[in-house]
């Protein structure tokens, strides 16, 4: 039986919220294994000058056990 877990992230970009979901999920393949899927939560804007897409993002990846 599989068991996945889901991490939140935020992804930023000054260039558009697509971009800003990219840059999460670049981020999440550096560290995690067997992502099965990325569910875009919400994009905004955010900073001084609303000029940064902010994106959250739910990382579904599978378990893996630890042999001993």
């Amino acid at each position: 039986m599989a068991v996945s877990k889901i991490v939140e992230l935020v992804g930023s970009s000054t260039t558009s919220s697509d971009d800003a979901v990219k840059a999460a999920l670049v981020e999440a393949q550096a560290s995690l294994r067997n992502i099965k899927a990325v569910d875009v939560v919400s994009v905004g804007l955010r900073g001084k000058d609303l000029d940064e897409w902010r994106a959250l993002v739910r990382v579904s990846f599978l378990v893996e056990r630890v042999s001993e």
